[in-house]
């Protein structure tokens, strides 16, 4: 796999410096045969550097004329504004450096507000291990009490409707001393049509969840236009594109928004391991329903690069922000009803040793000026 931070530099940039930027990712495939001094064992090499070389040509062509990568809708960011959120000692922190992290955001909007005025239903840190391929997902709970980027304390996912994308990252990265540059936006109709290029993807459903499903199933099909097949049985079944999509929306069980959350992430794993058995003419279908309906900051050979790796990616563990046994919920005035980070400083290292593997990250000053803060309006608004 690729180094995914080498790519062309958008704008003046905040790229990382070059003594900071990640390795150069290395498979055990990928290591360079030993060169030996017998003729026949070089002409051997050499003939099979051909073949190697005649398969990247393959797969260059396969996905630059046959994935129509133009229908992606592409947002340039601010990256001032990007590079001023992340907190100071972030981006060259040794144990975060080998790895890329991506925001994934949901949306419940038509085409037109994929980027704007638009709350995230869904939002997802998605951190590769570049010399892994291994992937770690965490939702942050939509719900959850943060600094939106302009020291206003609401609920997270309003800073997608306030700000879009760029607003959305700037308020992880601060909150969370991460160091996500991009992102992938997609509307409840993208994921529809990828499931079903997908054919489908295998869900365990319990008795509970049936009657749910069906009723966002129902109003779904109204507002999309699509016929719908009402799911009967509980256990493991075959969801299409509409049943998949009403799924990741179920909020009323037991769980609530923290179950839903997690259906989410079951989702996103489940087509991600439909895909990786996939061949390449395969994925051009489903690459081409998931880019008409896709808003991103990445270039054309960073989409690229993404989907020529995919099979060497792997989800190894998923969670939740706030952790559980650090969460909790009330009603902070007219922020309503939230899902509060109790101790947002505990989080945060959680956090980092859930992605990162860093057992003794220290939060930055930053995050500990709004831990303080969100503290004090716990003790505000929550009798204890």
């Amino acid at each position: 796999m690729s180094n995914m931070d080498d790519r062309p530099t958008r704008g003046s940039g905040h790229r990382r410096p070059a003594q900071h930027r990640r390795p150069e990712p290395v498979y055990e495939a990928d290591a360079a045969p030993v060169k030996k001094k017998n003729n026949t064992r070089a002409i051997i090499l050499l003939a099979a550097e051909i073949l190697i070389a005649c398969g990247l040509v393959y797969v260059a062509y396969t996905l630059f004329f046959k994935v129509d990568v133009t229908k992606v809708g592409k947002v340039e960011m601010n990256e001032e504004v990007i590079s001023q959120s992340i907190n100071e000692g972030v981006a060259t922190n040794e144990q975060m450096v080998g790895y890329t992290n991506l925001a994934l955001f949901g949306v419940d909007s038509r085409e037109e507000e994929l980027t704007k005025n638009t709350r995230s239903d869904s939002i997802i840190i998605a951190s590769i291990n570049n010399a892994t391929g291994d992937i770690r997902l965490c939702s942050v709970y939509r719900d959850t009490y943060l600094n939106l980027s302009n020291d206003t304390y609401t609920k997270c996912n309003a800073a997608y409707a306030q700000g879009g994308p760029e607003q959305a990252i700037s308020m992880l990265n601060m909150n969370l001393d991460m160091d996500i540059e991009d992102f992938i936006t997609i509307g409840f109709r993208g994921l529809t049509d990828v499931v079903d290029a997908l054919g489908g993807v295998p869900i365990e459903l319990t008795d509970a969840e049936i009657p749910h499903l069906n009723n966002y199933q129902s109003t779904m099909a109204t507002e999309l236009k699509l016929k719908y097949t009402p799911v009967t049985n509980a256990g493991l079944q075959t969801l299409n594109g509409l049943q998949a999509t009403a799924y990741c929306r179920i909020r009323y069980t037991a769980g609530d928004d923290f179950k839903r959350a997690e259906r989410q992430r079951t989702v996103l794993m489940a087509c991600l391991d439909k895909a990786q058995k996939m061949s390449y003419s395969q994925l051009e279908a489903v690459a081409n329903s998931a880019f008409k309906e896709t808003y991103t900051s990445l270039d054309l050979s960073e989409i690229l690069e993404l989907l020529k790796n995919i099979a060497n990616y792997r989800v190894v563990d998923n969670s939740g922000f706030p952790y559980e046994e650090m969460r909790a919920t009330g009603t902070m005035g007219k922020a309503g009803s939230c899902v509060l980070p109790v101790d947002l400083k505990g989080n945060v290292k959680w956090l980092h040793q859930f992605l990162f593997d860093d057992a003794e990250y220290e939060v930055t000053a930053d995050v500990q000026k709004y831990s303080d803060k969100i503290q004090a309006d716990v003790d505000k608004y929550i009798t204890k």
